[in-house]
């Protein structure tokens, strides 16, 4: 990778992540250095020690990040003297639905304003009994089974955090948005690390809104859509 004067297109990537998504936001920041052609086709990435501290991301954390574009095949590890993490000289072609999909910026946004909203009137409401077990039930079975089917229960889980609002306007929009969610998701690769974290993010929005939390709840809402987020415009923009 050429050096260049002042502030380079590596020092814009490579610049410390939020920590709240430091694993979507590391993989979305590699994924962009890779396309950007700012570390180029057959290139060796910054060393681990030096990519850590600059991206202010564990090694633990820039490892899985570098094991998903690895699997995704965006990048290779090479061991011996000269070894390293090395660009793939042919990069994965870009999705074959990719024309056909839903505008991505127009999506987040949309998603973020009415999925953030959900969560903090969720936590306003005074639920029932039976509205906090849908919560809990929901978020259990998203957690558990075949990763195969994460998305759909995923997607259950934002339903019922939509549900528990008591506005059936709000629902129907929520579930109209995820329908374009997932036609992005299916796009991109399926990384178990970051279902890990999505894991454990929807543990804390519940939580926020069972304990009527509204600014808890909308904060760990954008916080878990933000990582989507970054994903999605890693791999598909």
């Amino acid at each position: 990778m050429p050096d260049h004067p002042g502030v380079s297109a590596g020092d814009a990537l490579f610049r410390p992540v939020r920590a709240g998504n430091a694993f979507e936001e590391t993989v979305e920041r590699l994924l962009q250095a890779v396309r950007l052609g700012v570390v180029g086709a057959g290139e060796r990435l910054p060393a681990e020690r030096e990519l850590s501290e600059r991206l202010g991301v564990s090694r633990v954390t820039l490892r899985e990040a570098l094991r998903a574009l690895s699997d995704a095949g965006y990048v290779e590890a090479r061991r011996g003297r000269y070894g390293g993490t090395f660009v793939r000289e042919v990069l994965p072609r870009p999705a074959s639905g990719a024309a056909g999909l839903p505008d991505l910026e127009d999506t987040l946004c949309l998603r973020y304003v009415l999925e953030t909203g959900a969560a903090e009137m969720a936590a306003a409401r005074t639920l029932s009994q039976a509205e906090r077990q849908h919560l809990t039930g929901t978020l259990a079975d998203s957690s558990e089974g075949d990763p195969a089917d994460y998305r759909r229960r995923d997607s259950r889980l934002h339903l019922a955090i939509a549900e528990v609002t008591a506005s059936g306007s709000l629902t129907t929009a929520v579930a109209d948005v995820r329908m374009r969610v997932n036609r992005l998701l299916d796009e991109i690769p399926q990384l178990e690390a970051n279902l890990e974290h999505s894991n454990r993010q929807h543990a804390a929005i519940v939580d926020a809104i069972l304990a009527g939390d509204p600014a808890g709840a909308r904060h760990a809402m954008a916080e878990h859509i933000d990582g989507t987020a970054s994903l999605l415009r890693g791999f598909l923009r």
